[in-house]
């Protein structure tokens, strides 16, 4: 018997590269069909996450910005 070889895991900077692109909507059938193949579903979900957390926190930071003058 052999052992099947390992699967490889996307680097953190392709998730986030992932995650981006699809926030933004915006992704070649190409690009998503090697994430999809390579992104595991844990990586898709803390990058996901954190994106959103990212997002949330820059609206709000623009809002006070606005807010104070």
């Amino acid at each position: 018997m052999t052992n099947p070889t390992p699967e490889r895991k996307s680097s953190p900077l392709a998730v986030a590269k992932a995650v981006f692109f699809s926030f933004l909507g915006i992704r070649k059938s190409s690009d998503y069909q090697k994430d999809a193949a390579k992104i595991t579903p844990q990586q898709a979900i803390i990058g996901g996450l954190i994106g959103a957390a990212i997002f949330v926190g820059t609206l709000v930071t623009i809002v006070q910005v606005v807010l104070r003058k």
